[in-house]
């Protein structure tokens, strides 16, 4: 089989004389021209070339070309973001916890929708802004159930899907069968990313800048309990991100980026079953999900490596995501990779993009959402400080001066 896979040209559609033990036996590829020596044949490769382009495709995409270091080095200069403008939103209390900012842009202002956890587990709000320094919450988009035996009854933690991904590009939200779409990961149980973490999927026919209550799917689309789940993603799963790729560089248009924790070991060793990796998923429809690939796409040999976010600097796929408790470190930072084909990463070895300064940051600087906009870039995170107290932050090029919002106290 794979030798058959190697065999077929993708350029000039070859297909060897052996596929499948002879079922296409009469196919051949000679000077540009497809010959067929009957109809059956025929026939018969409709149904079996699909399968066999697929199998291309994922054997195509294990032969990944690593970037090189000139580019990777270009994409930091181009991404990285040295002054600290500090917190551009705080929870009203000390008992909340801000997290997980995803931002865009639709008539002419800036939104930002961002999980917050109240001491039940987590809702999903919407914030507005003029200037993306200068902020405002709207309301909920994501709130708790009344009927509490529901699978996600008492964790919503959301993040707006299908946003164009381009560097420098308009920001937008991009509807999908008239709809807008967020996934996000809920649970059952109360406190702070307790019990069962699954992922779901929200939308919405409403105005997405408005502030309501998006509508839910009946039951999770991936969950650590799923007979296909992978060894590294068999205990919880937490945040996702979704691109639509209309040139199905996968093979799918949408892509879904997860991370969760899981069986490190093959032992179940409780000692690492806390390390998060980076995975991925495909859909045709945005409903309905599957598993791609065995292992994780991105991770490192201790730690917590997650919350990826991709955009695109010319034909470089760039996925920000965040870092902790790696090996020889005890802090939470953030960082990126690059790849030419959404699956094969290669990680950049430099400086962190965002790592602990900063009293309000000095505990954790992590999970990143970046956007370029009039050549400046603004990467916002989410700062915690030594009272654990959590709000989002931004960092930007050029230096924008200093906020003058804190954390209460």
């Amino acid at each position: 089989m794979v030798r058959a896979i190697m065999n077929l040209q993708y350029s000039s559609f070859m297909l060897p004389a052996t596929v499948f033990n002879g079922i296409v036996p009469c196919v051949a590829h000679i000077n540009g021209t497809t010959i067929f020596n009957n109809e059956t044949a025929m026939n018969k490769t409709r149904v079996i070339l699909p399968f066999i382009l697929s199998m291309f495709v994922c054997f195509a995409n294990a032969q990944g070309r690593q970037v090189p270091d000139s580019i990777m080095n270009s994409i930091y200069n181009e991404v990285k973001t040295p002054y600290k403008y500090g917190m551009v939103l705080v929870p009203e209390d000390a008992n909340k916890k801000m997290d997980c900012p995803t931002v865009f842009r639709k008539n002419n202002h800036w939104y930002m929708s961002y999980v917050q956890f109240n001491g039940r587990g987590y809702e999903t709000w919407l914030a507005q802004s003029e200037d993306l320094l200068q902020w405002k919450t709207l309301g909920k988009l994501l709130t708790f159930n009344n009927d509490t035996t529901v699978w996600d009854a008492q964790q919503k933690a959301g993040y707006i899907a299908l946003e164009d991904y381009t560097w420098g590009g308009c920001y937008a939200v991009n509807k999908y069968k008239g709809k807008y779409w967020m996934s996000y990961f809920g649970g059952n149980t109360a406190g702070y990313e307790a019990g069962l973490l699954s992922l779901g999927i929200a939308y919405t026919n409403k105005n997405i800048i408005t502030p309501h209550i998006w509508q839910t799917l009946d039951s999770a689309v991936l969950t650590s309990n799923d007979k296909d789940v992978r060894w590294w993603e068999d205990k919880k799963i937490f945040k996702s991100s979704v691109i639509w790729d209309k040139q199905k560089t996968t093979g799918y248009p949408f892509v879904m980026y997860y991370n969760a924790n899981g069986d490190t070991s093959h032992n179940r060793d409780k000692k690492t079953r806390w390390f998060e990796r980076i995975g991925m998923a495909v859909s045709n429809d945005m409903v309905n999900w599957k598993r791609y690939n065995t292992d994780p796409v991105m991770h490192h040999k201790i730690g917590i490596t997650g919350d990826a976010v991709i955009q695109k600097i010319d034909d470089v796929w760039v996925m920000f995501y965040f870092g902790a408790f790696w090996e020889g470190r005890k802090d939470a930072f953030n960082r990126f990779a690059c790849s030419y084909d959404l699956v094969n990463w290669t990680d950049w070895k430099g400086e962190d993009l965002i790592h602990s300064s900063e009293p309000y940051d000095a505990l954790y600087a992590h999970k990143s959402f970046v956007v370029k906009w009039n050549g400046v870039v603004y990467h916002f995170y989410n700062a915690v400080n030594k009272k654990d107290q959590r709000g989002i932050a931004v960092a930007t090029s050029v230096d924008k001066g200093k906020s003058e919002l804190h954390f209460v106290k």
